[in-house]
């Protein structure tokens, strides 16, 4: 594709970055066949190619207006197009670069702004925890839009307290230890299991993930150095050997520490080190599977229940993790699959997307849930599994089958009598 951009943005760095992302598009449109809101819409300007113009007529020096805005809000950032693309456009980058310089031209309505803040100040927030737990505490009585994002309070059971010569760093995250701590405590239980010790930085906090995407990019990166500072003297004395995360969202996020970084002299070289040491959980099952099924033998029922997989967005297009889980946990004896049609579309919870764009949220929840009933044709899934906090307790708002991370029913079957 070719680009004039304004002088204005010829002199931005930002600008420069989104002139080589454009370059590589060559208009060809796979990405529309893979765009859950081009397809939910069928408008050109809501798929990635029709986005792509969007942002390159405003680096060239046209004036975007309210609804330039709105078109890039209603992208998911699901980054499908990114696994369609021959061309490796990495639209996501550009995507977060065409809302930032947008946001600065376009002011936002009052409410929406509101709405904005109070989800990315609120969500990292050491206050989200004890509103979490008022609402637990009368969630019978809530809205049942409210009720959908307060989920029954969960038993997190025992952290594990044995000493290993194997450690690894996780990140607790901003919204999990509150919503769904168990998840937590599975991983690190499983860990324990195979003799690795799973460590949390106490200063480590939110990955930065809600305030880069809400435009907030300052205030994620931020968020990105005071976790690299928490992590940096267990990563240098080697005393971990790697970075986990059992929340996709925050994988992806913390493995690009080292491209939104790059050019801050203090923390680029440290960014890149602590991309290079992250681990998505599932990625250490291969190493881990002999001694899991030695553990697992007799304690994984056949036929047992029937597991329907959904593969997060940030897991199989942001971090091009694709088929693990799934191998992995049928090699250990459970009766898993994906869906038969869609499973590479997004569920639609896409970290705040569904608070602020529920109208096309909540048909992609339903839609996604569809096709995950049918996995197993005829025969209904017992529990659905994921493995980012934001997809399942956005799947979870819409069905009365169980809703959990992959991670959670390993650790009950390793714990089975």
């Amino acid at each position: 594709m070719q680009t004039q951009l304004s002088p204005e943005y010829r002199a931005r760095a930002d600008g420069l970055a989104a002139e080589s992302i454009l370059r590589k598009c060559v208009h060809c449109g796979f990405c529309t066949a893979t765009c859950p809101t081009y397809q939910l819409l069928g408008d050109e300007l809501d798929g990635p190619r029709g986005r792509i113009y969007l942002i390159k007529q405003v680096l060239e020096g046209e004036t975007p207006t309210r609804k330039t805005q709105m078109h890039l809000d209603r992208c998911l950032t699901c980054r499908n197009c990114e696994s369609t693309c021959p061309s490796g456009v990495q639209y996501g980058h550009l995507v977060d670069i065409g809302r930032k310089i947008v946001d600065e031209k376009v002011p936002r309505p009052l409410g929406e702004k509101a709405l904005r803040w109070a989800l990315k100040e609120g969500l990292p927030s050491p206050l989200f925890a004890p509103a979490m737990k008022a609402g637990q505490m009368v969630r019978g009585l809530l809205p049942e839009a409210l009720k959908a994002k307060v989920p029954a309070p969960q038993d997190a059971g025992a952290w594990p307290t044995r000493v290993h010569a194997r450690k690894v760093l996780m990140l607790a995250g901003c919204v999990q230890p509150a919503m769904m701590p168990n998840i937590n405590t599975a991983t690190a239980r499983v860990l324990d299991a195979v003799g690795i010790q799973t460590v949390v930085a106490a200063k480590a906090g939110c990955c930065g993930a809600v305030k880069f995407h809400l435009n907030d990019q300052e205030g994620g990166m931020a968020e990105m150095r005071a976790n690299i500072d928490a992590w940096w003297p267990l990563v240098e004395s080697g005393e971990v050997e790697a970075i986990v995360m059992n929340a996709s969202g925050c994988g992806v996020t913390v493995k690009e520490y080292g491209h939104i970084l790059k050019d801050d002299p203090r923390y680029a070289a440290q960014a890149a080190r602590i991309s290079a040491l992250t681990r998505d959980l599932s990625e250490l099952l291969p190493a881990l599977l002999p001694e899991l099924a030695a553990k697992l033998q007799g304690r994984v029922q056949q036929p047992g229940t029937l597991y329907a997989y959904h593969p997060p967005c940030t897991l199989q297009h942001g971090q091009k993790l694709r088929g693990g889980v799934e191998a992995h946990l049928n090699q250990l004896g459970f009766q898993l699959r994906t869906a038969r049609n869609d499973a590479h579309l997004c569920c639609g919870s896409a970290g705040t997307y569904s608070v602020l764009n529920p109208d096309l949220s909540y048909p992609l929840r339903d839609r996604k849930l569809g096709v995950l009933a049918e996995a197993f044709g005829d025969q209904p899934p017992d529990v659905i599994l994921s493995a980012n906090i934001g997809c399942i307790t956005h799947l979870q708002s819409g069905t009365g089958t169980p809703v959990r991370h992959w991670v959670e029913v390993l650790d009950e079957a390793l714990r089975t009598p």
